[in-house]
């Protein structure tokens, strides 16, 4: 290094004036010779230092490699950019579809008595892993696919592996556990429940799990141990270990022999044991070969042994077949197991199993049991008499339904129109292409919704006899009513952070309101809403109707209904009870300290300024925070009593008619942006005029 240091300050000079005569040249292979032997020597000595001198240099030099890649780049899947739309769309729909699915099971086993068996424990803990292995990598593969911020950074690069190692390996355990349930079903029928015991299987469960954290812990410790040079390009829609591994400038013999030796104890040991297991099935079965015995095992076994084969053949086609130099394959292969798979194991296991089948039948036939036939046609009769429930409207005289109707329709147009102007404002003004204004566009699209899922039913009713609501559509509007009614509390949610951290950390908006960020949030409220309606609307299904169905109401209230129904509804008013504090007291609790946050950052400087400035920047959305909170709190919070519903009716037309239309007024009236905007749209009709 000396050598080469000398060199360059001598004779730099002329290197740089280029000078090619015969002196410079002899110059320059004296010196080059002289530096190869100084090289050589230095490494030599080296050799002969204490290596911990070494390791702390290579320590050193691994803090310096490491602080460099703060962030890798995730180039996502292999598709064009006018196919992305498409694939968005699709992506979404699977992974919601995996979402609810397994969600479903999980409530199927819960709800019904015959379902708590061990077969069916295992079963919800493999839903359960499921939804946890997709939501692992899906919703950031959606959000690098609608933004072109593709960066992950390091904790979350390194989080996103942990995780996904852990669900892997507990998927793998519990389908191994569920085939040594399964073998001892048929092997030993006799003493099944005396081996397949309560204390067993949450054992085997727990040993699942902390095996897998165990191994997935091993793996995120040695690759954090890793230091990463230049390269931070990941070919791939998540962080793979293998891809990571490869990137290294580090020595990662360790992490593939861990690799190794823990892909034989996870993957290959439970398969091994698998295949154990239906081994020793199929011999036990070809013992007393009977066609009754045969159709028996393949109804026992043949959902597990259709998802053991979907988890282990993706898996399988892709760490044991090499793919060369292209990544498609090994993409294609990775979207199977983790998006596909953990879609197709509810329909599997519901299509394919009579106990689901019959679970999900009675959850929604609105009975518990299928014991006899003549439950069977009670529980006919009881539908037929309820097949359809009658709303009784507005608590108006008749000679007030031409005026009421008039008013009523005014104030839906206005809504509609009202909020459809917003959302053309903000797409059409570039100045509006704030994280502000995107969650007002998506608050103003909810309104229209929310609106249109009661006020047509209800105009229709007011100008027509025809008060009747079928089972479906009642069913449908609560769904509707619900999923939209919590997506508003989490977007004014969204909008009063968006707020806290305009005015408490101005100089890092841009930075903390990232447009990822803004996608994660409204995705968030979308799929915590649809989750908590369905689950809301599943728990209604399965109530029975007997007698009355005339509901003193202009919509299907979920609370009314439950006063009509016969069955037992303490799950019901439980479950509104837990998630009530969910989707409505812990967001306005959020934004009641968002709020009080802002209040504390203006009181410490205490300015006419100041204070002005604030309230033009947050009293547009805490003036529709006070409408929506306001009128659920006098309704939900301060009911009426049994023999009065009119104010029910009164306030519930309040937030599912004025609310949303006082909206539009609100943020254009008080929002200097939205009439700005407003104007430029309107000078440009006159211009063109």
């Amino acid at each position: 290094m000396f050598a080469e240091y000398m060199f360059t300050s001598i004779f730099g000079t002329v290197t740089d004036e280029r000078d090619d005569s015969e002196k410079a040249k002899w110059l320059r292979k004296k010196y080059m010779g002289v530096w190869r032997r100084e090289s050589s020597l230095m490494s030599r000595m080296m050799s002969r230092f204490p290596s911990t001198v070494v390791s702390k240099n290579k320590k050193s030099m691994r803090r310096e490699n490491q602080s460099s890649v703060s962030e890798f780049l995730l180039l996502g899947l292999p598709i064009r950019p006018e196919q992305r739309g498409v694939v968005f769309a699709l992506s979404l729909g699977v992974y919601l579809t995996t979402v609810l699915g397994n969600l479903l099971i999980i409530l199927l086993i819960r709800l019904d008595s015959r379902l708590h068996t061990p077969m069916y424990f295992l079963l919800s803990h493999l839903a359960l892993t499921d939804v946890s292995f997709s939501s692992v990598i899906v919703p950031k593969m959606l959000m690098n696919m609608q933004t072109q911020h593709l960066s992950i950074s390091y904790p979350g690069c390194i989080s996103q592996i942990y995780f996904y190692l852990f669900f892997g390996c507990v998927d793998s355990l519990l389908l191994a556990v569920m085939a040594y349930d399964r073998y001892v079903a048929i092997c030993h029928a006799l003493h099944y429940t005396t081996i397949m015991r309560e204390g067993l299987c949450v054992l085997l469960v727990a040993g699942s799990w902390i095996l897998s954290c165990g191994s997935a812990l091993l793996h995120t410790l040695l690759l954090a141990q890793v230091s990463f040079c230049a390269d931070n390009i990941i070919p791939h829609f998540f962080c793979s270990l293998p891809i990571l591994i490869k990137l290294s400038c580090s020595d990662t013999s360790l992490n593939e022999l861990v690799i190794f030796t823990t892909g034989a104890a996870v993957v290959m040991f439970p398969f091994s044991g698998i295949l154990v297991s239906y081994g020793c099935i199929v011999v036990s079965t070809l013992r007393v070969p009977t066609v009754k015995r045969i159709f028996k095992a393949l109804s026992t076994c043949g959902s597990h042994l259709s998802v053991v084969c979907l988890f282990y053949g993706t898996v399988v086609a892709l760490y044991f077949s090499s793919s060369g130099d292209s990544n498609d394959k090994d993409m294609i292969a990775s979207l199977m197991y983790t998006v596909v798979t953990p879609l197709l194991n509810p329909f599997i296991y519901s299509l394919r199993n009579r106990d689901m089948k019959l679970a999900l039948g009675i959850l929604f036939r609105n009975n518990k049991l299928f014991a006899s036939r003549q439950e069977r046609s009670m529980r006919r009769e009881n539908q037929s008499s309820v097949s359809e429930f009658l709303l009784l409207g507005l608590p108006i005289r008749p000679e007030q339904r031409g005026m009421v109707f008039a008013l009523s329709l005014g104030v839906y147009l206005t809504t509609v129109l009202g909020n459809l102007l917003i959302i053309l404002l903000i797409r059409l003004d570039s100045r509006l292409h704030t994280p502000m204004y995107f969650f007002l566009s998506h608050l103003a699209l909810t309104d229209v919704s929310f609106s249109s899922v009661t006020a047509p039913k209800m105009l229709v009713n007011t100008q027509t006899q025809n008060h009747s609501i079928s089972y479906a559509g009642c069913i449908s509007q609560v769904y509707f009513f619900l999923m939209l009614g919590c997506l508003d509390s989490f977007l004014l949610t969204s909008m009063a952070y968006d707020r806290y951290v305009a005015i408490c950390h101005p100089l890092h908006y841009m930075t903390i309101m990232s447009q990822s960020l803004c996608f994660l949030l409204v995705i968030v409220s979308w799929v915590l809403s649809s989750a908590s309606a369905i689950l809301h609307t599943l728990l209604l299904a399965r109530l029975s109707f007997c007698g009355d169905n005339a509901l003193p109401h202009f919509f299907c209230d979920l609370s009314t209904l439950l006063k009509l129904s016969s069955s037992d509804t303490t799950v019901n008013e439980l479950f509104i009870l837990t998630v009530g504090v969910l989707v409505i007291t812990l967001p306005l609790l959020c934004i009641l300290v968002s709020y009080g946050r802002i209040g504390a950052t203006i009181l410490r400087v205490p300015s006419t300024k100041g204070i002005c400035k604030a309230l033009s920047t947050c009293g547009s959305h805490l003036s529709v925070v006070s409408l929506y909170y306001g009128t659920i709190i006098g309704l939900y919070f301060f009911p009426s009593d049994d023999s009065s519903n009119d104010k029910d009716v009164i306030v519930a037309l309040l937030y599912t008619l004025v609310t949303p239309m006082l909206n539009p007024f609100i943020y254009s009236l008080r929002n200097r942006d939205m009439k700005g905007a407003l104007g430029n749209i309107l000078g440009r009709r006159s211009f063109s005029y």
